[in-house]
């Protein structure tokens, strides 16, 4: 694949993202399990409308099994499956070679385009080259943005993790806090250390990092607590995903801390959090967003030869921040798992 190989339009990012988000009224689904690695899909939504061929498109994901930002991300995806009339195969798998090793499934399915995480770059790059050596597109989300372009990807939908990092930290310096937790559930991943980085670049006050292992939440929950305990100074915990945010106000209680909590990413459960107070505020990046913009992007590419932020700029999704002020306007999209 070339990317220079149909012409193409140099619209900046920001408009690309508002024009795109107006497809966002045509259709809906629900989520299925988060557990999943691969599974072929076109929602449980009304029938595309699209007249175009049938194509076949590869959604491959770096998401750990239960998860449920991803059945978010996956719900997208199908929504806009079934209006393309695609044919979705998605997959998922948090090791990076094994992710890879399903990158390349879907080259040797001869798939029409692939959708792909690139949360360790370094690994993926390899399998990316080859699907683009084989004539198949492929668009980035999520994770990625510093890497999109140097791989020859056409499209990146996401947000700029230093960036929403930085928005939170600054957020952070009006609430008074002092001290503050930033929780990694997986080290080395690109979008999770560039979010605290940016924390600890414009946050005034003291940040500390603190890994756990996402994918065994009571560790987490008491790994947390053991740190509070400790140290009685941390304020404030700042985590990256909503199932971390729940269950670090359940380690505050166990350790007898006043600290806050605010968090990335938002669920129906985390909405009800900030509804109730025990959870401060979430940074949205809209992952029904990403995922519905993955797949169009793609058929839009094979059917109009179509590049979403004309193939040089990311086409962002967020940060937005989720609190006391606008959070009944999100809930009621929260409670159909689109938000």
């Amino acid at each position: 694949m070339s990317r220079t190989a149909l012409p193409r339009s140099r619209r900046i990012a920001p408009a690309v993202a508002v024009a795109a988000a107006a497809a966002l009224t045509l259709a809906g689904c629900s989520s299925s399990s988060g557990g999943k690695k691969s599974d072929e899909s076109t929602g449980n939504v009304s029938a595309g409308k699209a007249t175009t061929p049938r194509m076949t498109i590869a959604m491959v994901t770096h998401a750990p099994s239960g998860d449920t930002f991803w059945d978010t991300i996956r719900q997208g995806a199908e929504a806009a499956a079934a209006k393309d009339n695609v044919k979705l195969i998605y997959s998922n798998d948090e090791t990076a070679a094994d992710q890879a090793n399903l990158v390349q499934n879907a080259i040797d399915q001869k798939v029409d385009g692939i959708a792909v995480t690139l949360a360790k770059p370094d690994a993926m790059k390899d399998v990316v080259a080859k699907a683009e050596q084989a004539g198949i597109p492929v668009v980035g989300f999520n994770a990625g943005l510093s890497d999109w372009k140097k791989q020859g990807l056409l499209s990146f939908f996401g947000q700029d993790e230093s960036v929403s990092g930085q928005a939170l930290g600054t957020k952070l310096n009006s609430t008074g806090a002092k001290h503050a937790l930033c929780v990694i559930q997986a080290q080395g991943d690109v979008n999770l250390e560039q979010r605290c980085a940016g924390v600890k670049k414009t946050f005034t006050g003291k940040t500390d990092i603190l890994y756990v292992n996402g994918t065994d939440m009571p560790s987490v929950k008491s790994t947390i607590t053991a740190k509070l305990t400790q140290d009685k100074t941390i304020d404030e915990v700042v985590t990256l995903g909503a199932p971390f945010a729940l269950t670090a106000v359940q380690s505050l209680s166990d350790a007898g801390s006043k600290a806050k909590v605010a968090t990335f990413d938002l669920n129906k459960d985390l909405i009800s959090a900030i509804e109730k107070g025990s959870i401060q505020f979430a940074v949205d990046q809209q992952p029904y967003l990403q995922g519905y913009l993955a797949v169009d992007s793609l058929w839009l590419y094979k059917t109009n030869g179509n590049y979403s932020g004309g193939g040089e700029q990311p086409v962002l999704t967020g940060p937005a921040f989720v609190d006391k002020t606008d959070v009944d306007a999100v809930a009621k999209f929260a409670a159909k798992g689109t938000r």
